[in-house]
C-alpha cells in the first residue's frame, strides 16, 4: 500500500525539479493548452531575452517568427499524444536575433492534457564548431602544400634569382629593370613559401599560464603605435578572469592578425572603433576525437569592430587557405590564426554585419585554475545563470 506525498513532499519535488532544469544548458519550456508558456527555464529567459514572468503572460506565438513551423509542431504533438523531433528550424527574427538556428525536441506532458514542453538546441554553436574542424582539414592540406613548396620550388628559384644578378652586371642599362623585376618576384615568392612553412610546423606548442590581459594591452600598444593609430580602442574586460593555457608569442601573433585586419577592415572610416572584450563562458565543452575527453573551453577572447562587415559569401569559408577580400592579400593570415588557436585546443568563430564583426576566440584555461572552473559549474545550478 503506498501512501500519499505530502504537500511538503510536492513542495520538495517542484524545488528539486526546478533545479534540474534550470541546470540545463537548452532552452525549456512548457506551453499550456491555450498556447501560453507556463514554464521557462533560465536558458529559455535569455534565449527569449524576457523574464518568465514575462513570458507566462504571453502565448508562444508571440515570441516566435510569423508562420513558424514550431506552430505547426505543437499541433502536432498534441494531436499524436506522441514526441516529435525536428532539425534545423529556422527562428531569426528581429526578436531573438539573426542566425537562430535551432533543432526542436518537442513532447506532450501526460498528466496536464494540452500541454507541450519544448526542447531548443541551438546549432549555431555546433555548426561552428563542425566548420572549425573543415579548418583544420584545410590547414593540413596547406601543410602538404607547403612542404612541396619549399622543396620543389625554392631551390630553382634561388637559381633564377642568382642568373638574373649575373645577367643584370653584363646588359645594358634599359634591360637591367627587367633583370631587377625577376629578382623582385623571386623574393616576392620565396616569401609568400616561406609563410606557407609555418603550416608545416607541427611540434608541440609550448604553453603556460598567461594573463590574457597583458597580452591584449601588448598588442593594443603596438597597433596604437601603427596601423591603428587613428582608431579609438575600447576594452570590456572581466578582471576576475583565470589564465589562459596558452604560447604568448603566439597568441600575440593571433591577435595582432585579428586587429590589424579589424583596423583594415575600418580603413578611413571617422568613428572607427574597436572593442576588446574578455569574459568567462561555462559550459562550452568540445570533444576531443578517439577519446572520451573533453576539453572545457571557458575562455571567451573578442576583437569587435564597426567597420562595414564580411561579405555574406565569403563568411562560411573566411579560415580557409587562399580566401581573402584584399586586393593584396595571401589569403593565409586566418587561416594561421585558426592553426594557432586549434593547436591550443581551441576554436576560432566570426559572426558579421555591417557596422559590427565580431572574432570570437574560445580557449581552454590553466589546469591549476580548474577549481575556478569547478565552483562555477556547481554555482551555475545555483545563483548565477
Amino acid at each position: 500500500m503506498t501512501s500519499n506525498p505530502t504537500p511538503q513532499d510536492n513542495t520538495t519535488g517542484n524545488a528539486l525539479a526546478m533545479a534540474v532544469l534550470n541546470s540545463v544548458q537548452n532552452p525549456v519550456i512548457l506551453v499550456d493548452a491555450e498556447g501560453k508558456v507556463a514554464f521557462a527555464n533560465w536558458e529559455a529567459e535569455s534565449f527569449f531575452g524576457s523574464s518568465a514572468a514575462y513570458l507566462a503572460k504571453n502565448k508562444i506565438s508571440t515570441f516566435i517568427p510569423f508562420g513558424s513551423p514550431l506552430l505547426a509542431l505543437i499541433d502536432q504533438v498534441r494531436e499524436r499524444k506522441a514526441p516529435v523531433n525536428e532539425y534545423r528550424v529556422d527562428l531569426s527574427s528581429p526578436r531573438l536575433g539573426q542566425e537562430k538556428l535551432v533543432d526542436l525536441y518537442v513532447a506532450p506532458v501526460v498528466s496536464e492534457p494540452g500541454s507541450v514542453v519544448i526542447v531548443f538546441q541551438e546549432r549555431s554553436m555546433a555548426d561552428k564548431i563542425d566548420r572549425q574542424l573543415t579548418h583544420r582539414a584545410a590547414a593540413r592540406s596547406v601543410t602538404g602544400l607547403a612542404s612541396m613548396l619549399a622543396h620543389e620550388i625554392k631551390n630553382p628559384l634561388s637559381g633564377i634569382r642568382g642568373a638574373a644578378q649575373l645577367l643584370e652586371t653584363s646588359v645594358p642599362d634599359e634591360d637591367r629593370a627587367l633583370t631587377r623585376l625577376i629578382c623582385d618576384e623571386t623574393d616576392r615568392i620565396v616569401s609568400l613559401v616561406d609563410r606557407m612553412e609555418v603550416f608545416s610546423d607541427e611540434r608541440p606548442v609550448d604553453r603556460t599560464a598567461l594573463n590574457i590581459h597583458s597580452v591584449l594591452d601588448h598588442v593594443k600598444a603596438v597597433a596604437k603605435a601603427g596601423f591603428a593609430r587613428n582608431i579609438k580602442f575600447l576594452e570590456m574586460y572581466d578582471p576576475s578572469l583565470p589564465s589562459v593555457y596558452a604560447n604568448r608569442d603566439q597568441l600575440i601573433q593571433v591577435f595582432l592578425n585579428l586587429i590589424k585586419n579589424a583596423a583594415e577592415a575600418i580603413g578611413g572610416q571617422s568613428d572607427g572603433e574597436i572593442t576588446l572584450t574578455t569574459a568567462y563562458r561555462p559550459g562550452i565543452r568540445l570533444s576531443v576525437a578517439g577519446t572520451r575527453e573533453k576539453i572545457s573551453l571557458p575562455l571567451e577572447f573578442c576583437v569587435i569592430d564597426n567597420g562595414p562587415g564580411v561579405p555574406a559569401d565569403i563568411l562560411p569559408h573566411l579560415f580557409d587557405p587562399f580566401i581573402t577580400t584584399k586586393t593584396n592579400g595571401s589569403g593565409l593570415g586566418l587561416a594561421l590564426v585558426a592553426k594557432i588557436i586549434g593547436a591550443h585546443g581551441g576554436i576560432i568563430e566570426c559572426d558579421s554585419q555591417p557596422r559590427r564583426t565580431v572574432f570570437r576566440v574560445l580557449m581552454p584555461m590553466h589546469k591549476e585554475d580548474s577549481a575556478f572552473d569547478d565552483a562555477v559549474t556547481l554555482n551555475s545550478t545555483g545563483s548565477v545563470k
